[in-house]
């Protein structure tokens, strides 16, 4: 397994932790954690996708993370 593997992993890894426990209502869709997971889950996950030069995956997880980004600032 390499880094970009393990990178990736742990990006997925969190998005996918995220929209479990927010669909199990453990944690609230509009909350900062749902939000900081899936910034840092897509940026790992983009990390990982530009590691292997996977461009189709560094567009997507980058939306994702800005689009994040967007919702944690528009939080506050």
């Amino acid at each position: 397994m390499t880094i970009a593997d393990l990178t990736g992993i742990i990006g997925v890894g969190l998005i996918l932790l995220a929209y479990f426990m927010n669909i199990f209502s453990l944690i609230p869709k509009e909350g900062k954690l749902f939000f900081l997971m899936n910034i840092f889950g897509a940026g790992l996950a983009c990390l990982a996708s530009i590691m292997i030069h996977y461009w189709p995956f560094v567009i997507l997880e980058g939306a994702w993370s800005i689009v994040s980004v967007i919702g944690l600032v528009r939080k506050f």
